[in-house]
């Protein structure tokens, strides 16, 4: 069995779960600069990768290797920190986009509904705006297996500040 945190032969490809009119792929100056910024954290831990990320929106991914709970299952709490970050990485983009350069969003809520768990491969997280304001950013996460299985739906919302 292959490593499970292998890129896939063409990592711009459309994960499943994504919709059209998604965000397009990163470019290289923003790729550049959120790996810089994910080094040493949750993100980096857990192997997650940025796909697409727009300020309504992008998809990330990452290993079930790695995030599992003693069960072999993925762990929840991970799912969890999947969708947060692809969303909050979202409304970073989006305070940026209504409030200019050094402008940072914060997380107000999450909240997760599991409808199943994947024991390896990669899954992919899709987040998509329910409300795009000036003060606050929601967004709804769908978390898929490689197969296109829904596993969980997530919401997260987000405070836009301006710079300080």
């Amino acid at each position: 069995m292959a490593d499970q945190r292998t890129r896939p032969a063409d990592p711009a490809a459309a994960p499943v779960g994504a919709t059209e009119g998604a965000p397009a792929p990163l470019d290289a100056q923003l790729a550049a600069q959120l790996e810089a910024s994910f080094a040493g954290t949750l993100v980096e831990r857990l192997g997650m990768e940025v796909l697409t990320l727009s300020p309504s929106g992008g998809t990330m991914r990452m290993p079930v290797a790695g995030s599992t709970q003693p069960a072999g299952l993925l762990h929840g709490g991970a799912t969890i920190a999947l969708a947060e970050s692809i969303a909050s990485v979202a409304a970073l983009l989006r305070a940026r986009e209504v409030h200019g350069e050094g402008a940072q969003a914060v997380g107000t809520s999450v909240s997760a509904l599991h409808h199943r768990s994947a024991r390896e491969g990669w899954v992919t997280a899709t987040c998509t705006p329910r409300h795009l304001g000036r003060q606050v950013a929601s967004y709804l996460v769908d978390v898929h297996d490689e197969a296109g299985t829904l596993l969980s739906t997530i919401t997260v919302a987000t405070q836009l500040l301006p710079p300080r």
